[in-house]
């Protein structure tokens, strides 16, 4: 397995570990047991990440012919990967909702870098995509660990099923596509951009899926994940960063919109599921203020940087905003799209080179 710059093993999660956090310090053993788990859990699998030499799946015959491979496995709530299968490609759906909605999902992500990017899976070559689902008992997170996608069922409390909202699914799997890519360091700017991309394209799967502009997208991320308790309605915004959740278990989302508000923090990787609300902003706001379907202009561009192989692993934001200027300007020549990826950066304070 071959990325931009040489091999980093990932384990990225959709759910920070701030949340989590904040979670477990709950008074409610309901609340804290399954975060403390999921917290445990994830650490475990992220230092199995360092300790492997992952090969990836690459190692399954990918045949690249325009259409998707999906396998779905069951771990039946335990931890043993990938677990069952009890899905593969062209089977019919059973009565398994989370297994139908993953199998959909890993299709809907396919078809967007496929039809709107022209990319064949992940990895540009046909890739297959696998993902376990019911893993762990009440575990709160989903994540894509170099190989595969893995889904919890939520603990019901806070977090319902991870595989109900689109976007977190394609949210995971472009950690894949950045994986073979540009391979950004998950940490510090360079991670907040990984994060970032992420959701840009998590929100695109979702938008394409739906059919809808930009202007009828709502620009959540997780919409539908949250427990009808939980004072909030998904776990970012691309629209409003830091207004996605404010409860009393969970805190107040911390997401800044703009580099005023930037966090400078050691947790979380330095930060990169927090200050990912930026360069996420910026995206929104250039989608926007192009209308029309966000993947068709923005996203292109977006697209063309991930993949353009002059992004650096260690990027920061204002190297990126850079190569989007470039990337606009290349493609749509000195029209509306490089003035809308121009202000975009200027509003959320982030200076192009």
């Amino acid at each position: 397995m071959t990325t931009h710059g040489g091999f980093e093993p990932v384990f990225c999660t959709i759910v920070p570990p701030h949340v989590l956090d904040k979670l477990a310090q709950a008074e409610d053993p309901a609340l804290a047991g399954p975060a403390r788990r999921t917290l445990q859990r994830d650490a475990f699998e992220r230092t199995q990440r360092r300790l492997t030499t992952v090969i990836g799946a690459a190692a399954v015959a990918a045949v690249a012919d325009g259409k998707p491979q999906r396998t779905v496995h069951d771990a039946r709530h335990g931890t043993d990967l990938p677990g069952h299968k009890v899905r593969g490609e062209g089977d019919k759906p059973g009565k398994d909702a989370t297994v139908n909605r993953a199998y959909a999902g890993l299709g809907a992500t396919f078809e967007l870098f496929l039809q709107a990017f022209g990319r064949d899976s992940i990895d540009g070559n046909g890739l297959p995509l696998n993902a376990t689902v019911h893993y762990d008992r009440d575990y709160n997170n989903a994540f894509w660990n170099g190989e595969q996608m893995v889904f919890g069922d939520g603990d019901g409390e806070i977090f319902l099923d991870f595989t109900i909202p689109i976007d977190v699914i394609g949210h995971e799997l472009a950690h894949g596509v950045t994986q073979y890519t540009a391979n950004l360091t998950y940490f510090g700017q360079p991670g907040a951009l990984n994060e970032s991309l992420s959701d840009v394209f998590g929100a695109l799967i979702k938008q394409y899926t739906l059919g809808q502009t930009a202007a009828e997208a709502d620009w959540l991320i997780g919409a539908g994940l949250l427990a009808p308790r939980v004072t909030g309605t998904a776990l970012r915004s691309m629209k409003e960063p830091g207004t996605a959740y404010d409860d009393d278990v969970l805190g107040k989302d911390p997401q800044p919109a703009t580099m005023d508000d930037f966090v400078r923090t050691g947790r979380d990787n330095g930060g990169v599921h927090i200050n990912s609300g930026i360069p996420n902003h910026a995206f929104y706001l250039a989608a926007t203020a192009l209308g029309g379907h966000a993947w068709e202009r923005a996203g292109q561009v977006w697209y063309d940087v991930l993949t353009g192989g002059e992004l650096q692993q260690d990027a920061l934001f204002a190297d990126f905003a850079t190569l989007t200027v470039k990337a606009a300007r290349e493609r749509f020549g000195d029209g509306e799209e490089l003035d809308a990826v121009s202000k975009a950066w200027e509003q959320v304070g982030v200076r192009t080179l």
